[in-house]
């Protein structure tokens, strides 16, 4: 993974997102679908020290606006090595407002990548959704400068959401 960072500064980025993906779809394999995300969030925080990750449950982050900071603005699920946001869920679909409180949470925390992970998908691979904070691309505002990922690329156009 060190010698990969070095050519591509976001490398070491994308191994950690692989290594959390493996690791959920793993969990899920175990457990199965239909607990509370509290239970996945013990399992998932504790197979992913097992791979030597740091992994930090309900942290609380801080953000400023207007001048004022609020010490906790929002409590992510999961901070895996202090660069990744996992926002848990535990239902039937996702919904819009799920992905848009994960945009939310990268863009208030300055944190580049997330995973929203539902464990209540039937297969694990169509409940995984990937997020990449501040990219950009043509004229697309850099307000709203936030494009999501799925996990199959040929299925980038499905999964795209532009209406924050």
């Amino acid at each position: 993974m060190e010698e990969r960072s070095k050519m591509n500064p976001d490398a070491e980025l994308n191994d950690l997102g692989t290594i959390v993906i493996q690791t959920a779809i793993s969990v899920h394999r175990s457990v199965g679908p239909g607990l509370l995300e509290s239970v996945y969030e013990a399992i998932l925080s504790h197979e992913l020290r097992k791979r030597g990750l740091a992994a930090e449950r309900q942290v609380a982050v801080a953000f400023v606006h207007d001048g004022i900071r609020f010490d906790e603005g929002f409590r992510a699920d999961i901070v895996v090595a202090g660069r990744i946001i996992l926002e848990l869920k535990s239902v039937e679909v996702l919904s819009p407002a799920h992905k848009k409180q994960l945009l939310t949470y990268l863009r208030l925390s300055g944190l580049r990548l997330g995973y929203l992970l539902n464990f209540g998908a039937a297969l694990m691979k169509d409940g995984i959704v990937r997020m990449v904070n501040g990219l950009t691309e043509g004229s697309w505002s850099t307000n709203l400068s936030a494009f999501l990922f799925p996990l199959r690329p040929l299925r980038l156009c499905e999964r795209l959401l532009f209406s924050f």
